[in-house]
């Protein structure tokens, strides 16, 4: 048999092509509408290369009425992200409205960012997310002209003051900012920009550090706010007010738990169904203040999570003060950090002189992850089972330094007197 000629075979790849084209064709007399929700999906480097399809494909995207940049940075990545290199051409070509921006800007490009955010206010930019590579960079105070903004997250960078007499935004939502620096007076620009945003209703503050050598106190007024997490090494003088919304918190304060303002702290987020506290950074050398927790209470809070350990004071005081303090309490998970050696003993007599009456009350699920079977720990479970008349489920999974068997911890909690005839122990296994 003659195998077809070369000119055949090009014949064939050529009806393939413009049998591809015409189906594209096809898809271009869709409603305007459709295709533009069709582009927009794609995200705009799929969407320009559509350019490729046929003629009427060349220029379609540049018509989109609203674009979503983002740009983050993948794996294989080595410098900056895929087509972050294309912003300037985009802006250009494409004068549509940016409703998203999202990139992860390394050095080379950290100098146009002025200029982004000069184009992104005029297009009525509403979500904003900035992570800077390293170094810190200032941020552009062009970065306040973004009047319509509903979300500005930024990672990295230096944040300016705000210039006088501009409303930073009074449409946001939400505000993320992480590793992030301020200067000197830098609080009262965090105060402002949150006091002028009366819609914000979540809001992320971790390891955000302020210039200066003084701790100046400031407050987070947001009567509309959610959701709140503040995590920080140092205490930098916050005052929490009105947060009257309040429904969920993530707390990590290392030195300042142990602090004489920190119950004053927790007043202002006793609204909370949800909770998570941050206490295996609590330092060793000091003792939790059971009293002065005890005069706020989380009449709302229905969930409680952990990161702790068992092995020193001041986690096991901070555990039970707060305990104390939520008596409609259903759900307690607890994560075990750090705590390579039991330092304090705190057994089943310590334990239990803590316990006060009603305390866990409405308790009905506990979660404990990756603990080691040490003594501290294995008096908090038989003290939870013997109290919590509600339970009807603690959960338990072993961590990498268990100090005995499995077997022999499984043996030793099934012999614990329960409170509650319905409580169940699952062992999950090692911890994943």
């Amino acid at each position: 048999m003659t195998p077809p000629s070369r000119s055949r075979k090009r014949r064939r790849g050529g009806r393939a092509t413009e049998a591809a084209a015409a189906e594209a064709d096809t898809l271009i007399s869709l409603p305007r509408d459709v295709l533009d929700e069709i582009l927009t999906r794609l995200g705009i480097l799929d969407a320009v290369r559509t350019s490729a399809l046929s003629r009427a494909w060349r220029r379609r995207w540049e018509a989109l009425p609203s674009l979503d940049l983002s740009f983050p940075r993948l794996e294989d990545d080595k410098d900056a992200p895929k087509g972050l290199g294309a912003v300037d051409s985009i802006l250009l070509r494409c004068p549509g409205r940016v409703r998203l921006f999202r990139a992860d800007i390394d050095e080379r490009y950290a100098g146009r960012a002025h200029d982004w955010l000069h184009v992104l206010s005029r297009r009525g930019v509403e979500i904003l997310d900035l992570d800077f590579d390293k170094g810190f960079p200032a941020l552009p105070t062009s970065v306040f002209s973004c009047g319509l903004l509903t979300s500005l997250s930024l990672f990295g960078c230096a944040i300016p003051l705000l210039p006088p007499g501009v409303v930073a935004f009074p449409e946001l939502r939400k505000l993320s900012l992480v590793n992030a620096q301020l200067p000197d007076y830098g609080e009262y620009l965090l105060e402002e920009i949150i006091d002028t945003s009366p819609l914000l209703d979540f809001l992320v503050l971790t390891d955000v550090s302020f210039g200066g050598d003084y701790i100046r106190e400031w407050v987070i007024q947001a009567p509309n706010l959610r959701h709140l997490t503040i995590c920080s090494e140092i205490n930098y003088g916050w005052v929490l007010e009105e947060l009257t919304s309040l429904r969920s918190a993530v707390i990590d304060l290392w030195d300042f738990v142990v602090d004489s303002k920190f119950a004053k702290f927790l007043s202002g987020i006793v609204q909370v169904k949800k909770l998570l506290v941050v206490t295996h950074n609590a330092p060793v050398n000091s003792r939790a203040m059971i009293p002065e927790i005890l005069l706020c209470t989380f009449h709302n809070l229905k969930s409680l999570k952990l990161y702790m350990h068992f092995c020193e004071q001041p986690p096991i005081m901070l555990t039970f003060c707060l305990l104390k303090s939520a008596p409609n309490l259903e759900k307690l998970k607890i994560q075990i950090f750090d705590g390579e050696e039991q330092k304090f003993e705190a057994n089943g007599e310590f334990q239990n002189a803590l316990w006060t009456d009603g305390m866990c009350a409405n308790l009905q699920v506990v979660q404990m992850i990756g603990i080691n079977w040490r003594p501290n720990e294995m008096s908090f479970i038989e003290l939870i089972l013997s109290k919590a008349r509600l339970l009807h489920t603690l959960s338990v999974s072993h961590g990498e330094e268990i100090v005995m068997s499995s077997e022999d911890a499984l043996n030793e909690l099934v012999k614990y007197r329960r409170a509650s005839a319905k409580a169940q122990v699952l062992f999950k296994g090692k911890e994943t």
